[in-house]
């Protein structure tokens, strides 16, 4: 299985929230954290960098928070990744200073793999990740 890394699945998390809820205003970072479980600190840090994309909204004050400030199905996982994550994947082996560059046998391979990789994830839009039916 594909490992994601957890600011990924926090953003997913607060995302598929907003999904769930739609008619739901502003949601604190308190909020999403205390009922899913996830530490507040990376949880709203990840919030706020949803906000500085535009993928949030938010409201400061007594009655502030977040809310949903982009379609969901106009936003592809990749694009989330690269955001969250703040690196691109569409690296070469060159490009991450492999030591092993010079004599490495698969490079091409997993050039290719990397290729098909962000193809997919730019393919596959949050809010059809978010579904909760899953194909077999």
């Amino acid at each position: 299985m594909f490992k994601i890394n957890k600011k990924v699945e926090y953003a997913l998390m607060v995302l598929k929230h907003f999904k769930d809820n739609p008619a739901q205003e502003l949601v604190t970072a308190r909020l999403v954290c205390d009922k899913y479980h996830t530490p507040f600190d990376t949880t709203s840090r990840v919030m706020q960098i949803m906000n500085g994309e535009g993928i949030l909204g938010s409201s400061q004050g007594v009655k502030g928070g977040y809310k949903l400030a982009r379609p969901l199905n106009s936003l592809n996982y990749l694009e989330l990744l690269e955001l969250v994550e703040q690196k691109k994947f569409d690296q070469n082996c060159s490009d991450i200073n492999c030591s092993l560059i010079d004599s490495c046998n698969i490079t091409g391979p997993i050039q290719n793999l990397n290729k098909k990789l962000v193809q997919f994830f730019e393919s596959i839009t949050v809010s059809t990740l978010l579904e909760e039916h899953t194909t077999e």
